[in-house]
């Protein structure tokens, strides 16, 4: 599906990332959640999670987030089998940086010879001679919040994996600004993609100076994870608005900044659409203000 004046604004608009000519709908989709119970091993429905896949495109999402250490392999293969030849303006987009044991458990890894056939494996899987864009995952302090480890060597061999033409553009993943300021002076960086939701707003000086950049910042979790968002004040919006509290979550986000893209997982149809919907929603300056209080009431909880 092309992107035309009729579609552009639909999905939450479209941005186009930095010194690249890939253009996409700011809501897209993660493909974590097609793998099995624990992002390991084959889904309980095939069929369900090829037809989630083969809708996400039909409703005009050109933009696809995933790893092949999901499954490992399995979300990759399945985007294979239910997309390839892939449409001209979809952009996938995949990390490095971690590899799975065989008791399910996320080993981080940012050794060259991992990235190197960590880098193979997405092209093998997913049927492809380039990839789009490849995030470099680091670790910080438990997986899910940045540390400050340097970010050189791996970086290097991204870089020479871009030279060699297996990769197209480089994105970092759960990063502080000190290390995206490390990794530019070695290289483009046209993402980033960090923890951030409605109630985890660690980053919200980092968004706006990646806005200030035009750099894409990709929340991971922007509804919760594996603890979904609950507050009240969510769900009394969602009442008003007669939406449900997902719906409103996911549209803050689109409001919260210009270059922020979603990337909201789903292994259902329906649940799908709802995402997609979460796009038409328009919030109110009185309902954000309302919004804001979520993360300050988790602020006050948590001194």
């Amino acid at each position: 599906m092309k992107l035309t004046s009729d579609n552009a604004t639909k999905l939450g608009g479209v941005f186009t990332l930095p010194g690249t000519s890939l253009t996409v709908q700011r809501m897209g989709y993660g493909a974590m959640q097609l793998a099995g119970p624990g992002v390991f091993g084959p889904p309980k429905d095939r069929d369900a999670a090829l037809a989630v896949l083969r809708e996400t495109i039909a409703a005009g999402v050109n933009h696809i987030d995933t790893s092949d250490f999901y499954g490992p392999h399995v979300t990759n293969q399945l985007i294979r089998v239910a997309l390839h030849p892939y449409p001209d303006d979809l952009v996938i987009v995949t990390k490095v940086g971690a590899r799975r044991g065989a008791d399910k458990s996320w080993i981080h890894d940012v050794s060259p010879k991992n990235l190197i056939d960590s880098v193979h494996d997405n092209l093998r899987n997913l049927e492809l001679e380039t990839l789009d864009v490849v995030n470099l995952r680091a670790w910080g302090n438990n997986g899910q919040t940045p540390g400050e480890e340097a970010l050189g060597e791996p970086l290097t061999a991204l870089i020479e994996l871009k030279r060699q033409g297996l990769i197209r553009h480089i994105g970092l993943s759960n990063v502080t600004p000190k290390q995206l300021a490390e990794a530019q002076t070695m290289t483009e960086i046209v993402c980033v993609q960090n923890l951030y939701n409605l109630a985890h707003r660690d980053d919200d000086d980092f968004i706006d100076d990646l806005a200030r950049q035009g750099i894409a910042y990709v929340p991971f979790f922007p509804l919760g994870g594996f603890t979904p968002l609950q507050s009240s004040v969510l769900d009394a919006v969602a009442a008003k608005m007669r939406t449900t509290p997902m719906q409103v979550a996911l549209a803050w986000l689109l409001h919260r900044a210009p270059n922020i893209l979603l990337i909201p997982g789903t292994s259902s149809v329906v649940h799908l659409q709802e995402n997609l919907a979460a796009a038409d929603l328009n919030l109110s300056g009185e309902v954000l203000q309302e919004l804001d209080s979520v993360a300050r009431t988790k602020a006050s909880n948590a001194a």
